[in-house]
């Protein structure tokens, strides 16, 4: 009888310990979306309005119009998930990238051989963003820490192949309500998913203009 009445007692607590963990993780949900600032939501929302998995992952080089020059329809890469981010809040990376570049070209990598600006891919490149995130937004912590990676924020990140990826931090929280998903293109178009801390961690930015206040 004392054995059955433990573990009844033990299962309560149990019990109790998981409802007091879910509570909590679902306050720092509720809490979090309430707190975030009007550039967050923005950016957020702008990322989560251009989510369209039929999007094809194209890396080809494309000769497009400036400012203001898109990729053909239904194409793109990381970066342009991050472009057209912007873009949906006026913001053109194009020609934000590209001014700087030439003002300022040794500032940025020399990775490709160029030895000018080229409007068609500078703001297609992932160390050339991470560069100008630098510069003009906020360069925030690179840590293990999902309280550190908030809706609106820039992450970049190391494949195991080597390559560099982007993606931009939203308001949509794991299955586990333990951080913010994101939205990105690693090949599969342009979604929403899990995937924080599946790659290294080489970089992490905000960026909001005045444009956006």
């Amino acid at each position: 009888m004392k054995i059955q009445l433990l573990v009844v007692f033990v299962s309560f607590l149990l019990f109790q310990a998981c409802k007091s963990k879910n509570s909590q993780s679902q306050n720092i949900e509720t809490e979090r979306n309430e707190n975030l600032s009007e550039e967050q939501q923005k950016i957020s929302d702008a990322a989560i309005s251009i989510v369209d998995p039929t999007i094809v992952y194209d890396p080809s080089y494309f000769v497009i119009p400036y400012p203001n020059g898109e990729i053909p329809e239904g194409k793109g890469v990381c970066t342009d998930v991050v472009v057209r981010t912007y873009r949906a809040l006026g913001i053109d990376l194009q020609k934000e990238v590209h001014e700087d570049m030439a003002a300022n070209f040794s500032t940025y990598p020399k990775i490709w051989g160029l030895t000018k600006p080229d409007t068609n891919i500078d703001h297609r490149r992932v160390p050339n963003l991470m560069v100008f995130f630098s510069r003009f937004g906020t360069e925030k912590p690179m840590t293990k820490d999902a309280e550190d990676y908030l809706p609106g924020d820039i992450v970049c990140w190391r494949l195991q192949n080597g390559m560099t990826h982007i993606g931009v931090v939203v308001d949509k929280l794991s299955k586990d309500k333990n951080h913010y998903q994101i939205v990105h293109n690693i090949g599969s178009g342009q979604v929403l998913e899990d995937v924080l801390f599946d790659y290294e961690i080489i970089g992490h930015y905000f960026y909001a203009p005045n444009s956006l206040k």
